[in-house]
């Protein structure tokens, strides 16, 4: 992913920075709080909410299963169509794909749409390495990139900054980008809209070259779609003379028919809004209308080995409303930041160790950076049961890594550290295979209650820091039952 987060700390470090900030946790609260009580009124005025979750949930989950077919009928819609389909099985080809058709425009800049997909592979620093430049125009991502910053949210990228530090950012570094802030600018919403849509302007109305990722992608005609609410992606879509858009395959729905329910669940579950304000769509190329050069860029990325678990691939299902952001305790707390990747919160805790395989330290603290409150389940607009996948992905860690494909062999891919957990797991299944030793066991460890200390030594130290340990009974619960019931199976 992208080589912005290199280097950065596992998940329990950067947290624990994080959580120290007090004006970064002020900003979260306020902006997740707002955005959820917005969201819980637009959901409610929809009466068969459930009813399309749960449509949703098979329409992603159809497509998955048959992802290849419907792969090569969007491959063919989109040449039919006029467009070229080209294939990236990494980041680093995606990449290369993308600075090769720049080049052979002879342009040395681009506009861009808001894109997760290309913030995934790191596309902007790949462009600059190649001598082409490329601008943000949204305007959360404008912000990001004007203050050499990264993003923290999927749907808000800039969340973690207030009115006040985007007007120190507008006018200390719009200058150096481009036309520069207005003078005497200050942190009013309208006015730092006036002064990005300056901003913006003339680099919309210079560019040759736009690029983009997708919502979705229809497989029947070859549709793509962007939803957004600025009007800077439109203007991304329409106006440069070719369009080049980097989406990951498992972007698909196989109908038009299947469209029209993600159409009514994203915006409400993203923006809180019952339908974009900016809704675009493009099957290939017209005559007289839009980019006379088509590219569409198929990202795989570790999303073929995501398809393989059959537990971990509910990931993929994702549209990336970043529902689960705004509910979750931790992500309000710890920041986007704190999560080393382009996504944050529940899904990124789930989807970027996949993408990128447990065997680094950072990822494999990612899925113990949560409480399974469940919370992120309750609000996903298509059912990905984000807990199932967290304890799924700590099992892995624990047992050793992840495994993935390598042509026709399978290789695990070790992960660093846990001795102790997987150890601990191992005696635990001897105690529960030996009836008499774990009784035993409970027994001691009734009768020393009184001398267990409070935090746990060793390796457990870090884990007992943060958390009360339970307290003993004063009699196991076997003697309990067989004072109290006689020895006799079943209850009274």
């Amino acid at each position: 992913m992208s080589g912005t987060f290199v280097g950065m700390p596992a998940f329990p470090k950067a947290a624990h920075e994080a959580v120290h900030d007090t004006t970064l946790r002020g900003n979260l609260r306020h902006a997740t709080h707002t955005i959820r009580g917005k969201r819980a009124k637009a959901v409610a005025e929809v009466s068969d909410w459930a009813e399309l979750r749960e449509a949703g949930k098979r329409i992603k989950d159809h497509t998955l299963r048959h992802l290849d077919r419907y792969l090569v009928q969007l491959e063919e819609s989109v040449t039919a169509a006029g467009g070229t389909v080209h294939w990236a099985a990494d980041a680093d080809e995606a990449n290369r794909i993308v600075a090769d058709l720049v080049k052979a425009t002879g342009e040395s800049e681009v506009v861009k749409v808001k894109s997760m997909a290309t913030q995934e592979i790191g596309l902007n620093e790949a462009l600059e390495a190649e001598g082409i430049r490329a601008y943000e125009t949204d305007l959360a991502e404008l912000i990001v990139q004007l203050g050499r910053d990264r993003p923290s949210h999927i749907l808000v990228p800039a969340i973690h900054r207030n009115r006040g530090e985007i007007r120190d950012i507008f006018r200390k570094e719009m200058s150096e980008w481009g036309r520069p802030a207005p003078d005497g600018l200050t942190d009013t919403p309208a006015e730092l809209a006036e002064a990005a849509r300056l901003h913006l302007r003339e680099k919309f109305l210079r560019a040759k070259v736009g690029i983009s990722g997708a919502n979705f992608m229809v497989a029947e005609t070859g549709t793509l779609v962007v939803v957004e609410s600025e009007g800077n992606g439109r203007m991304c879509l329409t106006l440069p003379e070719t369009l080049i858009s980097v989406v990951g395959i498992e972007k698909i729905v196989p109908t038009w028919r299947d469209l029209e329910v993600f159409l009514q669940t994203l915006p409400r579950s993203s923006t809180a809004e019952r339908m974009n304000p900016y809704t675009s769509m493009w099957t290939g190329t017209t005559d007289g209308d839009g980019p006379r050069t088509f590219h569409l860029v198929l990202l795989d990325n570790g999303r073929t080995d995501t398809l393989a678990d059959e537990v971990g691939r509910q990931a993929l299902r994702c549209i990336r409303c970043s529902a689960c952001l705004n509910v979750c305790p931790v992500y309000e707390r710890a920041g986007g930041h704190a999560y080393g990747s382009v996504y944050p919160g529940p899904i990124g805790a789930i989807l970027s160790p996949q993408l990128r395989g447990v065997s680094s330290e950072i990822d494999a603290s990612l899925p113990y950076a949560s409480s399974l409150c469940g919370a992120c389940y309750e609000v996903c607009p298509v059912a990905i049961d984000i807990p199932e996948v967290l304890v799924h992905l700590r099992e892995r860690v624990v047992e050793g890594g992840q495994v993935t494909s390598n042509g026709n062999k399978v290789v695990l891919k070790p992960a660093k550290g846990h001795a102790a957990e997987r150890a601990a797991m191992r005696a635990t299944r001897w105690a529960f295979s030996h009836p008499g030793a774990l009784r035993t066991g409970q027994r001691l460890a009734s009768r020393t209650r009184r001398l267990h200390p409070r935090t746990l030594p060793g390796p457990g130290k870090a884990w007992s820091e943060t958390r009360d340990l339970p307290t003993v009974p004063a009699e196991p619960f076997r003697d309990w039952w067989q004072r109290t019931q006689g020895g006799k199976d079943g209850a009274k």
